[in-house]
């Protein structure tokens, strides 16, 4: 085998990636045809679920099954991935009569998820499957039944869950995607799911990460230098918002206006804040995507923003490190 692999030309490589690409996405679009009463009635039952949906699948169809477990989850959903063997030992005891079963079988008959129907159906939960044969015995225990069935595999032997795969993850997808619109779930929603990755991040507001209560030093405006230089030095940041009688920010007084005024003052700790504050500073609303402010310091070449709020109070403030990494 080894010696026909080092006879196969570039070109034949190619052929063979290419053919396994359009056999893959003619099933795929083969499956929108499908699609009816039953997708929608499935996407009813999972949008309005009290409990959790539990996706379970055996071999390549559990692989496929912890990816839309995942993306349900990620999306608002409850979702937890049961693996068929390990549910028969005692892992059943994981599904409540609110939750709801998604199973996956190309071929409906697959012994470890065969043997879980009568118990499933005991717990009471509803059942919707994605299987590759209408006729087959999970087909027959489930509530709702959606169609994966494909004309051939992808694979040149006809063997490997290829499009069949393909087929069950590309319905799971239009399945998460239908329930979390129904949902109504936003792109606020997204970033509370995703705190540490690239794309939660980039979706966190200003407010989510602020720095608020002892760390974000407000003084009044009549409050002397050497006192504003003592609170920002407590609250370990680099500015001070500045506020007027009434509590509205009057000023931002940072690090670089103190060494402007001390170029020109023998007696700047003694004299009050507003002479040297910047007056009417930038200011960036608390409802504002971080990624706003990170622009806005790296435009203006600034290291610190003071949030404010409808009212024109201080509510906090950002710093640049505060925005590393997005």
């Amino acid at each position: 085998m080894q010696e026909e692999n080092r006879q196969l030309t570039a070109k034949q490589i190619l052929d063979i990636a290419k053919n396994t690409i359009r056999a893959e996405a003619d099933e795929v679009l083969a499956l929108c045809d499908r699609l009816g009463d039953k997708f929608v009635q499935a996407v009813d039952m999972m949008s309005t679920c009290r409990g959790r949906i539990i996706v379970t699948g055996m071999g390549k169809s559990g692989i496929v099954g912890r990816k839309i477990s995942a993306s349900l989850a990620s999306t608002g959903t409850p979702s937890l991935s049961l693996h068929p063997a390990e549910a028969l030992h005692g892992d059943l005891g994981m599904v409540q009569p609110d939750d709801l079963v998604l199973a996956l079988s190309n071929s409906g008959e697959t012994d470890e998820i065969t043997r879980l129907l009568p118990t499933i159906k005991k717990i009471g939960v509803k059942l919707i499957s994605i299987v590759g044969r209408l006729e087959s015995t999970l087909a027959h225990y489930s509530d709702v039944v959606l169609d994966a069935s494909i004309t051939k595999e992808a694979c040149l032997l006809g063997l490997a869950p290829t499009s069949s795969t393909t087929v069950t993850l590309v319905l799971g997808d239009a399945l998460t995607i239908c329930v979390y619109k129904k949902k109504g779930f936003k792109v606020e929603d997204f970033a509370l799911f995703h705190p540490a990755g690239s794309l939660g991040r980039q979706l966190l507001k200003v407010e989510d990460i602020m720095r608020t209560g002892q760390h974000n030093p407000i003084v009044n405006k009549d409050t002397t230098v050497k006192d504003t230089l003592v609170t920002i030095t407590r609250a370990h940041a680099g500015a001070a918002s500045v506020v007027d009688g009434e509590g509205c920010l009057a000023g931002f007084f940072t690090d670089g206006d103190f060494r402007r005024a001390v170029e020109l003052y023998d007696d700047v700790l003694k004299q009050p804040v507003h002479l040297f504050m910047t007056k009417n500073p930038l200011s960036i609303k608390p409802e504002c995507l971080a990624a706003e402010a990170l622009k806005l310091i790296k435009d203006k070449k600034i290291d610190e923003l003071p949030v404010v709020g409808s009212d024109g109070r201080p509510l906090g403030m950002i710093d640049e490190g505060d925005l590393l990494g997005l």
